[in-house]
């Protein structure tokens, strides 16, 4: 088997917020001689890692270029505002754009949600990071929207998130190289998709068990009326007095 046929593992990047642990476990489960080697990237760089061939497949956020890479798309995350602990809007169980009106937004520059307009007040400057961020939103500069995952990622015990409505969402998705959907690349499409091992869509389903033969050893119920038990048909007696029943009328 040569290297062009298939790789010695499989190379999945993933995007920081994106957990790909539930996946990477089954394939393990599954796939135990072929070593899934991960690797974080950011968001900025997960696209031309792989149309560089530094990765088979990729958990990216959307949108990518369809023109040159494939994609799944495999949910869309809750987007949040993070602030201070002590902020206003922590005493409301969500929270709308025009609640924001008053606050500086922070616009980092890996920022991954398409924003038409930002809310709020803009900064004087764009953070570089999001992480980089989060800090200024711990120091009471201004404010931070981004996905659920992100607000998890750099949780702080002086920081609180609340649910934003009316705001854009980021979708996370499985892509690969158009054209480059190896037999590895399918496998790992059947697990994010969550089929079954045996699933006829698989690349290796399980052969079905053969059917047991006939003669077998298996009992087999004797038909109706064999042996003396059962019911005779057209009498509507049993076998001991086939007679018994309604009387026949005397022409």
């Amino acid at each position: 088997m040569t290297g062009s046929e298939v790789s010695p593992s499989f190379r999945l990047v993933y995007v920081p917020g994106v957990m790909p642990d539930k996946w990477v476990r089954v394939w393990n489960e599954r796939q135990p001689d072929v070593p899934l080697t991960l690797t974080q990237v950011p968001v900025g760089t997960a696209q031309g890692l792989l149309l560089d061939g530094g990765a088979d497949a990729g958990l990216v956020r959307l949108p990518v270029d369809r023109t040159v890479l494939s994609a799944i798309p495999l949910y869309t995350e809750q987007t949040v505002v993070v602030v201070p602990k002590d902020h206003v809007v922590t005493a409301a169980d969500s929270v709308t754009l025009e609640d924001l009106a008053d606050d500086i937004v922070l616009h980092p520059l890996d920022d991954v949600l398409d924003w038409e307009t930002l809310p709020g007040r803009p900064a004087l400057e764009r953070p570089a990071t999001t992480a980089d961020a989060v800090e200024l939103v711990a120091a009471g500069i201004g404010v931070l929207v981004v996905p659920l995952s992100l607000a998890r990622l750099h949780h702080r015990k002086d920081l609180a998130h609340r649910p934003l409505e009316e705001a854009p969402a980021s979708s996370v998705a499985l892509s690969w190289p158009e054209g480059e959907t190896t037999d590895l690349v399918e496998d790992f499409i059947g697990i994010v998709r969550g089929r079954t091992v045996n699933s006829t869509r698989g690349r290796r389903p399980q052969p079905a068990p053969e059917k047991k033969r006939e003669g077998d050893g298996r009992r087999r119920q004797p038909p109706a009326g064999a042996g003396g038990r059962g019911r005779r048909a057209g009498t509507g007696g049993s076998a001991k007095n086939p007679r018994r029943g309604k009387p026949r009328r005397r022409s």
